[in-house]
């Protein structure tokens, strides 16, 4: 015999763990310091011109 499911508790648990997954990407993005963002801002930017410099005029 199959094992019953509670369909709300399952729908319940569902949305908990995607909480939980939106959470620590939160953390990820928003939880760095001001110095973490400026470095990475600088990368960024310093990549974007590199890319740009080597980019051939049509």
């Amino acid at each position: 015999m199959a094992e019953l499911i509670n369909l709300n508790r399952a729908r319940k648990a569902k949305q908990k763990a995607a909480g939980k997954a939106q959470a620590a990407e939160n953390r990820v993005a928003f939880g760095r310091t001001k110095a973490e963002k400026t470095s990475s801002k600088l990368a960024s930017e310093r990549a974007r011109r590199e890319l740009d410099g080597k980019k051939r005029e049509d």
